[in-house]
């Protein structure tokens, strides 16, 4: 990781950390448990990848931070809802998150599903309503269609019902990549394009060129974790570790060997650079952040 990259790590982390905590409901309100397993979800680490993606996509174009807060906490809020269902044990049935006790564990199942659910409301509240996004109207109605396309049928929750109905097949490679641009990539390119709708005016090339740019990375983040589910270990994840080998989920690794999921992260990475062509150095941090993804440990 550069260091330009590992500072502004720090920076949008420590960012969104306020952020999230400034919207998330105080465990003094009724009702009491629901809010504390919102809270313990939502503010137990993580790596924070999409906020910092909409972060970056923000310098890229010139938008201060403080007007991406609101979009940057609604795509976490909608990202950890999804860890809470997928953890729950319908799901993938894990026990451990970012290396905690998952929200159905350290508290109950129906709690769990209660606090995914009103994180998915709570996105949708900050969008319409943060008096952060400087957006205009229309262009918060664009940022509230993206995310809830990104996020049903056609995009996340799609991915992962394919997903579960691809447990003990074998998916071929144009299969595979379907299933994670829903899953994985949808999500991921929501944090680049909920920047580039708060800015307003934005060419159309460059539109395209961040969207291509998030779809790329969106699946190499995805072909990354696949190989870090064969070659990592539970402490350093902070998940369970070959879970998706042990339940016969279809991977990159199982389809194209440990060497060749390698080189198609490597080709992603190739194609992400490819879509920046027509930025200058304010995209640098988009362009490490690429490169990051596929280097990453954890």
């Amino acid at each position: 990781m550069s260091n330009a990259l590992k500072e502004y790590l720090v920076f949008s982390q420590n960012r969104v950390e306020l952020a999230l905590e400034a919207r998330l409901p105080s465990d003094d309100l009724l009702p009491h448990k629901l809010h504390r397993a919102m809270r313990y979800s939502v503010l137990n680490g993580g790596k924070r990848m999409r906020p910092m993606l909409t972060y970056c996509t923000g310098m890229a174009l010139g938008i201060a931070p403080e007007v991406l807060d609101g979009p940057a906490c609604a795509v976490e809020f909608i990202h950890v809802y999804s860890l809470i269902h997928d953890d729950l044990p319908a799901m993938d049935d894990d026990d451990l998150r970012r290396g905690k006790a998952t929200c159905h564990v350290a508290f109950d199942e129906a709690t769990a599903i209660l606090a995914g659910d009103a994180l998915q409301a709570l996105a949708f509240e900050v969008l319409a309503h943060d008096p952060t996004i400087t957006a205009a109207a229309e262009a918060r109605l664009r940022m509230i269609n993206f995310l809830a396309k990104a996020s049903g049928s056609q995009g996340m929750v799609g991915g992962q019902a394919i997903d579960l109905q691809s447990v003990g097949t074998k998916l071929n490679l144009p299969e595979l990549e379907n299933m994670h641009i829903h899953k994985t990539g949808a999500l991921i390119r929501a944090s680049v394009n909920m920047a580039a709708l708060a800015k307003a005016d934005l060419d159309i090339g460059l539109a395209t060129k961040l969207d291509h740019y998030a779809k790329c990375i969106g699946l190499s983040f995805q072909v990354k974790d696949d190989i870090l589910d064969e070659e990592s270990d539970t402490a350093t994840l902070g998940k369970t570790q070959g879970k998706d080998k042990d339940n016969d989920k279809p991977t990159y690794p199982a389809l194209l060997g440990l060497s060749g999921a390698k080189q198609k992260a490597q080709e992603l990475h190739e194609k992400a650079l490819d879509s920046l062509s027509g930025f200058g150095k304010e995209a640098d941090l988009l362009r490490d952040l690429s490169l990051y993804i596929i280097q990453r440990n954890h």
